[in-house]
């Protein structure tokens, strides 16, 4: 008796739909690489940038001047972390930098550091900390503390995770964003994942934001494109306009309409939750930006020449006044 199983039907070029979705995935996937790549490598005049806010209204710069030395400032003597510095991150009243080979933390506003060794060879690529946990975005894998920083260990088992190029969270929800698996959902504070969109996310860079009143409401900069937001847990996702080539953004966590937003082209700011745009006036150079936890004061940190600075705006960004 003839089968009467479904036939693979086959395009003129000799490939099935399949094959050709498969390829399809497969490229967006090598892009995705790419531009994270070349995030991780970005360069203001050959100097490597890395930025974060505290909880206290502070910012702390980090930044190598592209001939393997280390600029003053409170990021200054971290050339034990190797290579570029990745991040930098404020969990309580310490400060974390994290590079290729090794995270170091300061307890005193860095004036001296020690080596973190449980993310020894993590290459620290971002952070997300909630109440009770801290999440450490690695390439590859992912890292967690319960004890706010102190010690760290790597998912494994069925929660593990490949290459993490971004991470955000509220309370016990957090999200990552994979080159290799897409976007992942965490509903333990990162104990384990699940895959919720397995094609988007691929080239998300840096901060995922998540509502703290609506967790399903989320908003990424996409390297590939724009900055894009989801409605639904990162199940589905659409553009939400911004700058092209997204690498950086921030919302007013007293007001999340209010956000900013940098890119290759420049950066803009929206006060309507991304419905209109207008181009930024921030300081030339700028590569990361973020509020602090009052809403109050809008950080930017950018390369002025051959120096690495940081800024400080109380009016939404139409003055800045240098902060280091």
């Amino acid at each position: 008796m003839p089968s009467t199983s479904p036939r693979k039907t086959k395009s003129p070029s000799g490939a099935t739909k399949a094959e050709r979705r498969r390829a399809q995935a497969a490229e967006r996937a090598a892009e995705a690489r790419r531009a994270a790549q070349r995030a991780r490598r970005l360069r203001w005049g050959g100097a490597a940038l890395a930025v974060s806010v505290a909880a206290a209204g502070g910012i702390y710069l980090a930044a190598r001047d592209g001939r393997g030395g280390d600029t003053s400032g409170p990021a200054a003597g971290l050339s034990r972390v190797g290579g570029d510095l990745h991040t930098v991150a404020v969990v309580g009243n310490r400060l974390f930098v994290g590079g290729h080979e090794a995270v170091a933390v300061s307890a005193n506003g860095g004036r001296t550091w020690q080596d973190v060794p449980s993310l020894r060879g993590a290459d620290a690529m971002g952070w997300a900390s909630t109440p009770g946990t801290v999440l450490v975005g690695g390439h590859p894998g992912l890292y967690r503390s319960t004890d706010g920083g102190a010690t760290f260990s790597k998912v494994t088992g069925a929660g593990a995770v490949g290459d993490v190029h971004a991470i955000g969270g509220t309370g016990k929800t957090a999200y990552i964003g994979s080159p290799e698996s897409g976007v992942l959902a965490s509903a333990d504070g990162g104990k384990t994942w699940k895959t919720v969109n397995a094609e988007a996310g691929r080239s998300f860079m840096g901060t995922i934001m998540v509502d703290p009143k609506n967790p399903q409401r989320l908003i990424a900069p996409d390297m590939s494109s724009r900055l894009q937001t989801s409605t639904d847990g990162g199940r589905t996702w659409k553009s939400l306009g911004g700058p092209t080539g997204a690498m950086a953004a921030a919302w007013n966590p007293e007001d999340i309409s209010q956000i900013v937003a940098v890119g290759m082209d420049g950066a803009q700011l929206s006060s309507d939750g991304g419905k209109t745009w207008k181009q930024a006036d921030l300081p030339n150079g700028t590569s990361a930006v973020s509020y602090d936890a009052t809403g109050s004061t809008l950080y930017a940190a950018a390369l002025d020449g051959q120096n690495a600075r940081t800024y400080r705006s109380t009016d939404g960004g139409t003055t800045w006044k240098t902060t280091a």
